[in-house]
């Protein structure tokens, strides 16, 4: 995964997270991120590049594979960009676009 930014300018996007998913990361739902514009081999930040950022910056508890298993995301969690699911969008290829607003969603219960 690419690293930070050539530069300083940012793309800001909402990330937003239910279902228990919010328990990960500091029990806030929702989240205003900075992510820089382009990724230092000059491509723009997508779904992928936004996981690895989630997991290395925001999430505050150690169960990273009730989120992430093997570099993407669990299965039994939605993802929306922009209220679309993110099938209809390229799913982790996505590339993200100044004020996205991106939703995970878990539908992942015990019992």
């Amino acid at each position: 995964m690419a690293e930070t930014a050539t530069g300083s300018s940012t793309l800001p996007i909402t990330v937003e997270f239910t279902g228990g998913l919010e328990l990960l990361f500091g029990n806030e739902r929702k989240h205003n991120v900075a992510l820089p514009a382009q990724l230092k081999d000059g491509s723009q930040p997508n779904i992928s590049y936004l996981l690895g950022y989630l997991v290395d910056n925001l999430m505050q508890d150690q169960r990273k594979d009730m989120f992430i298993m093997e570099d993407n995301v669990r299965p039994g969690v939605l993802v929306l960009i922009n209220d679309a699911d993110w099938e209809l969008e390229g799913e982790e290829m996505y590339e993200l676009q100044k004020g996205d607003n991106i939703v995970f969603v878990s539908t992942l219960h015990g019992g």
